[in-house]
């Protein structure tokens, strides 16, 4: 069994920290979490460096390096992260990413010692600003739900909605790391091509079915060279963390230009990740069980093993909601759209790893998986708009009355995750968030 599948010190529910609001309930950052940042304080020119977050604040770990508290490999990794991107930390490896979370942990935990050399290093993180958190040099862009599959599939093959390839390939595309944001970059309307279901041609024009995907993104850390392979059980030794993505769509541009060789315009002009990064040991308790029914086809041998039935799934709680301008205007809420979790994908993680590897393909550090939408076995628990409004039939009814069917101008998407269970500390993602702009 892998490290990262393994429960120790760091995951123990009964931790707290002299960071007290790490000790909040329901804190998306407690002292169990401790996931990884770029940032600096907002509207500064401050260099951008690696942070952890505990409750309310960020651990400056620059300045944590300069300490004079760490020392070892601990101290080597926060070298690394005094950088204005993660992938040097990340390119270490599971040794180096556990010694530091161990580390960190023991110098924030309640009764430290280490409580008067790092005060100093905390910042709120209301005052700062954050970049992507590592360079993002390839992303591949998996369809990893087949509830999403499914309902999409239906909406354009009736008879059909799924292809015969899905149930046994863990289906993906290489995306546009080049449009890859952090959280809060707004972005334009995009524009494309777009021929109606009546029109004997196309015309260029601002999309008017613009949507969300709902995916979790996974990013590599340790890679493998050109030829070699990941086996599926280690596959744990390659994946540095996790954080929140929305995949927007166009959907109307999506629909004249996907065949025959699938998404581009319609996919590569935006995508926005949340600015941590919950590391796959901070996950350990939230694994679970993943099954293949056995009237299913079953997977190839490269892409099954025992340890990956065991505990392959991740259990993380995925939430949408939608700000309109209006209720932004009336300080009005957002309205809640759809919950679902990441445990009903029908590839694990490590599938994906096996699989994106199995032809000899080098993943390198900082390259980053898209879940593809992640979508629960009922229809409130769609992470698409597409898919709760039935392909555009069927409004969708915000709180404050207004309705929707797809994106409008204006429209704030704010997706959340988290993890939670009976004998473990509840641990979140924060949120990614960003505002459609019109068109020019």
């Amino acid at each position: 069994m892998s490290y990262a599948t393994t429960l120790n010190e760091t995951h123990d529910p009964q931790l707290t920290s002299w960071v007290n609001s790490a000790n909040e309930e329901n804190c998306d950052f407690p002292i169990q979490n401790l996931p990884f940042a770029i940032f600096r304080r907002a509207g500064s020119n401050e260099a951008f460096r690696g942070g952890v977050a505990i409750g309310d604040q960020v651990l400056d770990l620059a300045a944590a390096k300069n300490s004079g508290y760490f020392s070892g490999i601990a101290q080597t990794a926060l070298v690394q992260c005094d950088a204005p991107e993660l992938n040097a930390f990340m390119a270490m490896g599971q040794t180096a990413w556990s010694a530091l979370r161990l580390a960190l942990s023991q110098a924030l935990r309640s009764g430290a010692d280490a409580e008067s050399k790092l005060a100093g290093c905390l910042i709120a993180q209301d005052d700062v600003e954050y970049q992507l958190p590592c360079r993002i040099g390839d992303y591949t862009d998996f369809y990893t739900s087949i509830y999403h599959a499914t309902s999409v599939g239906k909406l354009f093959r009736p008879d059909n909605p799924l292809l015969p390839n899905y149930k046994w390939v863990p289906i993906g595309y290489h995306g546009r790391s080049s449009s890859i944001e952090v959280s809060g970059s707004d972005f334009k309307r995009p524009k494309g091509q777009i021929k109606a279901p009546d029109a004997s041609e196309p015309v260029l024009s601002a999309c008017k079915r613009l949507d969300y995907e709902m995916e979790v993104g996974i990013y590599i850390g340790e890679g493998n060279q050109l030829g070699d392979i990941i086996d599926i059980d280690q596959a744990d030794k390659h994946v540095f963390g996790f954080c929140l993505f929305n995949d927007w769509s166009a959907r109307d541009i999506q629909g004249w230009e996907y065949q025959p060789l699938g998404p581009f315009l319609a996919k590569n002009f935006a995508s926005t990740v949340s600015p941590w990064i919950v590391t796959n040991e901070a996950l350990a308790p939230f694994r679970c069980a993943w099954q293949r029914d056995a009237a299913e086809p079953q997977p190839l041998g490269y892409l099954e093993s025992e340890q990956n039935r065991q505990n392959g799934a991740f259990d993380i709680q995925l939430e949408v909601q939608l700000e309109t301008a209006q209720m932004r205007e009336a300080g009005q809420p957002a309205s809640h759209l759809s919950l679902s979790s990441f445990r009903h994908s029908y590839w694990t993680v490590a599938q994906m790893v096996a699989h994106h590897t199995i032809n000899g393909c080098n993943l390198q550090p900082g390259d980053m998986f898209g879940s593809g939408t992640q979508s629960g076995p009922t229809h409130e628990e769609a992470g698409s708009m597409l898919e709760l409004s039935i392909g555009g039939k069927q409004k969708i009814e915000l709180d404050n009355g207004e309705t929707r069917t797809f994106l409008e101008d204006g429209d704030t998407v704010i997706m959340r995750g988290w993890c939670q269970k009976e004998g473990a500390k509840r641990i979140g993602f924060g949120e990614v968030v960003a505002t459609i702009l019109a068109a020019d």
